[in-house]
């Protein structure tokens, strides 16, 4: 019950599988499989599934019959706070514009609301629908806490977060940080991370993977140089890693459960007789001597993903395109890009100017730094600017709103802070390590 489960799941999340542009995971394979035989029927699916959430939702908010209200499956996909009910709302207001392309340019653009429909929808889905289905054989069958011992004792001093956090971190930066961040937000609704926690970990360890940093660097034309700008992340990374958490407003976070109930001090002692190995595969059979039913594993690893199609699909839809159009039709993120001007001279960054309207822009959409970048004349602005839009990790149109409609109990403003202490953090060790390359 322990190393079958574990090891299927370890082979899904976490076994690098090589491809053509560059190496991703089993579950990302089956995703794209799915996206395949979907084909252009995919974004048809998306709307249905968002208009759905959407109208089940209004009946659940609004009308609440009693055969939904009856049903715990159903109440808890539908009934949610006023806020969530009316980005359920835009959301499938937007999705059918797009499908349909009807309605202002500002909202249906390529580069706004259809971005989001036809490039980030149908890939959520198909991630979605396997990761959640999945995501049980790392949860529940003792793996998370076969690493959690083995673990602890470099996560707690370095990151001050349990060992098990490493599963996340692994999955992430092979895979997808989707998958990172459905996980942990599991975690922490099942009780084993603490508010601190789960919000350390979904804002430090829902990395880019490895084949889409190899995009971004493309994108500035230095795919020559992916080796060093993968290090120059990873150390960035890193550090920020360290450094963030420990600062408000991750800081602030209470370490209470789900619950409200403060958790039980960890005891790193191991047992008389036993080594971290052996004592890490004890907890995990005893994790997994409670699994007494596959067929409720089953239903919850349906229950995750028609969680995340259901509750997060329109978040990300809403907020994505929102975030797009202020990004695309505004000057917003150029203007409060420019206090970086200094820090970037001050920094011996050429063309500071230019850079310094990519500093913030990554909060939309991580890939628009990239695209601005292109333009840019110096190569050691381009790395900087592509290494920087990587690092910072959250960004609306995808990690931002899967936090927002996760049960990681992060606020908008909270990440905002995030956002810009990871971009303050970075940028110096991004910008030495590119002085030194170039």
């Amino acid at each position: 019950m322990f190393l079958i489960p574990s090891i299927l799941g370890i082979l899904l999340f976490m076994a690098p599988v090589s491809q053509n542009e560059g190496f991703t995971i089993p579950v990302a394979v089956f995703s794209k499989m799915i996206l395949a035989a979907l084909g252009e029927h995919s974004g048809f699916v998306v709307t249905v599934i968002i208009v759905l959430s959407a109208v089940f939702s209004t009946l659940a908010c609004v009308f609440k019959p009693d055969w939904l209200m009856r049903n715990s499956f159903l109440s808890s996909l539908f009934i949610v706070s006023p806020v969530w009910f009316a980005v359920r709302i835009i959301g499938a207001v937007f999705v059918f514009m797009s499908y349909q392309v009807i309605g202002p340019e500002l909202i249906v653009g390529k580069d706004t609301g259809r971005f989001i429909f036809s490039e980030l929808l149908p890939t959520l889905l198909a991630v979605f629908l396997f990761a959640g289905m999945f995501l049980p054989l790392l949860t529940n069958f003792g793996l998370l806490e076969m690493f959690g011992a083995m673990l602890s004792r470099i996560m707690r001093p370095l990151f001050r977060l349990p060992g098990r956090s490493a599963v996340d971190c692994a999955t992430s930066w092979l895979g997808d940080g989707s998958v990172a961040i459905l996980m942990s937000s599991k975690q922490y609704e099942q009780g084993f991370y603490t508010e601190r926690e789960a919000a350390v970990v979904g804002t430090t360890f829902s990395a880019v993977s490895i084949s889409f940093s190899l995009v971004v660097i493309a994108q500035v034309g230095l795919e020559h140089m992916f080796v060093p700008f993968y290090l120059t992340v990873c150390l960035a990374g890193f550090i920020a890693a360290v450094i963030v958490p420990r600062l408000p407003p991750l800081s602030w976070k209470k370490d209470v459960l789900v619950n409200g109930e403060e958790k039980p001090s960890e005891n790193d002692e191991l047992p008389i007789g036993e080594n971290v190995f052996k004592h890490g595969f004890n907890m995990a059979v005893h994790r997994a001597s409670g699994v007494t039913s596959l067929r409720n594993v089953c239903k919850e690893g349906l229950h995750n993903a028609m969680d995340m199609l259901f509750g997060v699909l329109p978040i990300v839809m809403a907020i994505g395109t929102l975030a797009l159009i202020v990004a695309e039709h505004t000057q917003f993120f150029a203007i409060i890009g420019m206090p970086f001007v200094p820090l970037l001279e001050l920094l011996h960054i050429p063309e500071a100017a230019a850079a310094s309207q990519t500093m913030v822009i990554g909060f939309a959409d991580m890939f628009l730094p990239a695209i601005l970048a292109a333009d840019i004349n110096s190569e050691l602005t381009r790395f900087v600017v592509a290494a920087l839009s990587v690092s910072q990790l959250i960004y609306m149109s995808e990690v931002g709103a899967l936090l927002l409609g996760s049960r990681i109990p992060i606020k908008l403003w909270e990440m905002v802070l995030i956002f810009l202490l990871r971009t303050l953090v970075t940028l110096p060790v991004i910008a030495g390590v590119a002085h030194i390359i170039f």
